[in-house]
Formats: structure tokens, sequence, C-alpha cells
């Protein structure tokens, strides 16, 4: 099996990174992570992945001149590593349409709402504000707009009586922990396509690994 090469890009301690990466050292996952950068060079995950051995980057966004030049710097040294996949691990940096098309169909993220409901920041304050009984987080297919793109995989959880921000947050959590390394081994594997801005698979979904366990 030939592994598909992945680089995470984060912006601190990186958990979702964490996962995908203790995902793929299983043998018969199909992809490796062959990079790690952060536009922070501070950034806790940097340290994390350097343990394991994986080559972290640190390029500070703040001393680029534009944020193409901050692109640039990025796409050489994902180039340099020849990489096949990108996964957004919380990357707090908005991309310009220039690079996110470089990665077009090849750049995932994880973001901690169902969307298209709560885009953007504080998505389980604004769930709770708004009464919603149902949240969750979803793995799209990243585009030039925030938080936007052909959604890959989604999993919930129940909004509970009483829950605040932070344990709404923690259950979410979970959940992307779990969803993200599945939802990157049907991309590596070949078993998601997109035809019209939405994603079909390849196979029946009765006939694919779950996404989440019957548990959640």
């Amino acid at each position: 099996m030939t592994k598909k090469r992945v680089a995470i890009l984060i912006s601190g301690r990186g958990s979702n990174m964490m996962a995908l990466v203790e995902a793929a050292e299983a043998p018969d996952y199909p992809a490796e992570i062959v990079m790690v950068i952060s536009n922070r060079p501070d950034a806790a995950g940097l340290a994390w992945a350097r343990e394991r051995g994986i080559p972290a980057l640190g390029l500070d966004h703040k001393r680029y001149e534009s944020r193409e030049h901050f692109e640039g710097q990025m796409q050489s040294a994902l180039e340099l590593a020849k990489v096949d996949i990108v996964c957004c691990a919380g990357f707090m940096r908005l991309m310009t349409a220039g690079f996110v098309d470089q990665w077009r169909d090849r750049m995932l993220n994880i973001h901690p709402s169902l969307l298209p409901s709560f885009k953007g920041l504080h998505t389980h304050a604004r769930a709770l504000a708004a009464g919603v009984k149902i949240a969750g987080c979803t793995v799209h297919f990243v585009r030039s707009e925030m938080d936007e793109g052909p959604i890959l995989a989604q999993a919930a959880v129940p909004v509970l009586d009483g829950d605040t921000e932070d344990a709404l947050a923690d259950r979410i959590l979970n959940l992307e922990h779990r969803i993200y390394p599945q939802a990157l081994r049907i991309l590596a594997t070949g078993q998601a396509v997109i035809e019209g801005e939405r994603v079909r698979f390849r196979v029946p979904v009765n006939q694919m690994p779950p996404l989440i366990s019957p548990s959640v």
C-alpha cells in the first residue's frame, strides 16, 4: 500500500493533529504524517511533533510582508516534502484563494459545529445561545470562503440541559478526535469524490467503516 503523504497545519496545541498522528501510526492506515507547520513558532504542537520524529516548521506569519509571501514559504515547504494532502487542525489563519486553489480537493479542515451553522469563532457559545438541541463537528474540503466547502463527514451530540460552553466543547472535541482520522482515511483511500460541490462516496456508506462508533 502506497500511503498518502500528509501535512498538518496548526496554530496551538494541536489536539486534532495528535489524533491524526496517533491514527497514522497504525500499519494499515493509508496516510503518513510527514510534516507539521504552524504560523506560531511557539505553538506547543510543534514540540510534540518533533518528539515523535515528525519534521515540524514554525513560520511566524507576522514576519512576512504579505499573506501571499507567508503562503509562498509554506507552499515551498509542502512541495519539498512531497505532500499529497493538507489537514488544517486549529490553523487560525484565513488563506488566500490562490493558495487554496493549489490544494483544491486535497485540503481538509475540521470545524466545531454542524456546518453550515455557526461558521467562524465562538461556535459553542453561539449554539447554546441559539438553543439548538444538537451540536457537533464537521470535516470539510477547504474553499477560500471561511468554513465553506463540500462536507466529507459530520458527527453530532445532544445539547444537554445545563450545558456550559466548556462542557459542550469537551464532548465535541472528543468527537473531533475520532471523526477526523476516519475522514482522512476515506480521502486517502480514494473513497470520496466531489461532484458539484457535494461529496459522493465510491462505495455504499453501509460498506464503509463507521465514522463514529454506535455508542455516540
